[in-house]
């Protein structure tokens, strides 16, 4: 019989993004499904979600603790059942950014069982991610839910350690139903208050993050952000590991990008290099490209203190949104500069075209548990200046990319200088470029490496 997976994520691609577990979401479980097993995945239902892709209502279900009932929608494709569950707190234009996210994903997090055991799907494995769904598996293991549920393995992963879900303890078990005994230091508790990331670290059979190093780093407090404590007794008791995420590779392909035509080669790749000179008004210097979200986590700061000697050397191009002080502060500084262009918000053909038309790519991440855009840009031969940490360390090998390890703008420079010897030589620079586009960034691997921890399991 088949391994049964339902996947629990508060995003999904192409129903749902605002970051990198939409994709994550959007590759695994289609993948999973073509090495042979039963998947499926239940996400919120939410606003934005409609057109052609509108999932059909087929029933509701009561959740406890709320006045109304949840929808239950279905879509099926390529090879996957999405489950979306719609509350009227989802009916809302962004995904979080809400004062009452907590809240939301609490109720969420009651609806999932009684959702797919509506639809009778009965799961070997649940497999639940990041802390919008960390209260799952508190969920499944200590509150009454339907049989079909009970016996699934639970598995919870880590994408980003810094958001946690942290809300009042006394509120959370009130939504949840959760029992008070939970709340101490080995349980759910964190400083007085529930932790969802928390949670699902502790109620799950095994926790894994989307990198290995990461998975070392966060069990350091440096990279524990409060919970490497918790994190050392799950590796201690072998219930910790890292599995590296892959890439979409239909969707990042230079051979067939529709945003990127003619890109078969190198000669392509001129192509692209040229197309973006003319779009920002560059000269014939290299361009240095970035597309990221303006956070600390990224490195912006570095950046911001590097520029000026950069832009001595290349020409650089930003794309990205977050905090407004970066985002004012490049705006400012881009203002009828020919040397430095930015655009803000998310673009996805813009950052197709920096991928494929930049030489190098700028990552320096003060943490980064895995990245896909350094995957991404070396499948266009884009080569990669990133920060030594996650994700990063494990993907960016020194005989392609370019690496630092101090949080410093010194440090950074000091990479990019290698990168410009590097380039200074056209023979080694084509054969790390050559080498980069080779690399295998599939899913099977990942997906494959999931299905023998659920078998374990």
């Amino acid at each position: 019989m088949a391994l049964s997976v339902l996947h629990v994520a508060s995003e999904v691609y192409p129903y749902s993004r605002s970051g990198g577990l939409a994709d994550v979401l959007g590759a695994l479980p289609a993948e999973q499904a073509r090495l042979g097993a039963e998947v499926a995945v239940i996400s919120p239902w939410y606003a934005p979600l409609g057109g052609e892709r509108s999932p059909r209502e087929v029933t509701r279900v009561a959740v406890p603790g709320l006045t109304e009932t949840a929808r239950v929608g279905v879509l099926r494709e390529g090879g996957v059942t999405y489950v979306f569950v719609g509350l009227e707190a989802f009916a809302r234009e962004r995904l979080y950014g809400y004062p009452d996210d907590v809240r939301r994903f609490c109720d969420f997090a009651r609806a999932v069982p009684l959702a797919a055991a509506a639809l009778g799907l009965r799961p070997s494995v649940i497999h639940a991610h990041d802390w919008s769904s960390g209260l799952v598996p508190a969920i499944l293991r200590y509150t009454d839910v339907p049989p079909s549920q009970r016996s699934a393995k639970l598995v919870y992963t880590i994408h980003n350690l810094q958001y946690q879900g942290r809300w009042n303890a006394a509120e959370v078990l009130a939504w949840t139903g959760l029992p008070g005994w939970l709340l101490n230091p080995e349980g759910i508790e964190f400083y007085g208050d529930v932790n969802l990331m928390k949670a699902g670290i502790v109620c799950s059979d095994f926790v894994t993050t989307v990198s290995p190093h990461y998975a070392w780093e966060i069990t350091t407090p440096e990279y524990g952000e409060g919970l490497d404590g918790i994190l050392r007794v799950a590796q201690a008791r072998g219930r910790l590991g890292g599995i590296l995420n892959g890439l979409d590779q239909e969707r990042w392909d230079p051979r067939s990008d529709p945003y990127v035509p003619h890109y078969a080669d190198l000669e392509g790749k001129g192509a692209a290099r040229a197309l973006l000179r003319r779009e920002f008004g560059f000269d014939d210097r290299p361009i240095v490209g970035m597309v990221t979200r303006l956070a600390d986590q990224k490195g912006i700061d570095l950046v911001l203190d590097a520029l000026p000697t950069l832009l001595r050397h290349v020409n650089v191009v930003i794309l990205g949104g977050g905090d407004t002080f970066y985002e004012g502060t490049l705006t400012a500084l881009s203002e009828g500069s020919r040397v430095l262009g930015f655009r803000s918000g998310l673009n996805e053909e813009l950052a197709h075209r920096i991928y494929a038309g930049s030489d190098a790519f700028l990552m320096p991440s003060r943490f980064e548990p895995c990245g896909l855009s350094q995957m991404i840009a070396m499948r266009y031969g884009t080569l990669p200046i990133v920060r030594d940490t996650g994700g990063l360390h494990d993907t960016v090998s020194p005989d392609i990319g370019f690496l630092f390890l101090e949080q410093r703008a010194d440090a950074l420079l000091e990479a990019a200088r290698r990168a410009k010897a590097a380039a200074e030589h056209p023979g080694e620079w084509q054969r790390r470029v050559q080498a980069a586009m080779a690399l295998d960034w599939s899913w099977r691997g990942p997906a494959s490496e999931y299905l023998e921890l659920y078998g374990r399991l």
